[in-house]
């Protein structure tokens, strides 16, 4: 294997992003050895970027093509879904725009920073694992949730920290809430605890006012 046989490989089946289990399966006859002394080659040379252990950026001279976040969150920690404040964001139910992306994992709680930004990683229990979906974002496919489940996400991580919701305080996009599922949202919250479910009853009827 030599790198303009793995450039080739990479860009055309579109992997901006890879790990070496990528590349053994790609080309399963090369020696580990080998594929990791010529990683650790063309990455001195500048041809790819680690952005953390085991997940590399193939830098294609030329290309036009920007990476989103959200897709770099879901290769940078596996399995995992953008959620929380991140996915509220982009669905419009709060204001601002998150400095770090959120995302839940059935992995441990982590943090990462990379060039993209910095990537904050919630734990769940696996049965709690769900409620996501492959979205189009920037030409990627990317794992998020759904906005109820971002929203009892975000109720139960909240709480789960000691802090308390104020529906005026997080100023909620009222409009967007009242279109929600809220029988789905509650199926989500009764994967977490009764004090989810709760908050999540209390915020439906805040929306009815």
């Amino acid at each position: 294997m030599n790198y303009f046989a793995l450039s080739f490989t990479l860009r055309n089946n579109k992997m901006h992003l890879f790990t070496l289990g990528d590349i053994k399966n790609l080309f399963p006859d090369e020696r580990d050895k080998t594929i990791k002394n010529n990683l650790s080659r063309w990455l001195s040379k500048g041809y790819f970027v680690r952005l953390r252990r085991d997940l590399y950026e193939f830098i294609e001279q030329g290309s036009e093509v920007k990476i989103p976040d959200l897709y770099v969150a879901n290769r940078m920690y596996e399995p995992s879904y953008v959620s929380l404040e991140t996915a509220l964001s982009i669905y419009s139910i709060i204001p601002d725009v998150t400095a770090a992306t959120t995302s839940v994992t059935t992995q441990p709680t982590r943090a990462f920073k990379n060039k993209y930004g910095s990537f904050f990683y919630r734990t769940c229990r696996k049965r709690a694992f769900t409620g996501y979906r492959l979205m189009l974002y920037d030409g990627f496919r990317v794992r998020i949730a759904d906005k109820e489940k971002a929203l009892v996400d975000f109720f139960y991580y909240h709480l789960h920290s000691g802090y308390s919701i104020d529906f005026d305080e997080e100023r909620f996009n009222g409009k967007i809430l009242k279109k929600i599922d809220w029988e789905k949202a509650l199926h989500y919250a009764e994967l977490f605890n009764k004090k989810t479910t709760e908050t999540l009853m209390e915020c439906e009827e805040y929306v009815k006012c």
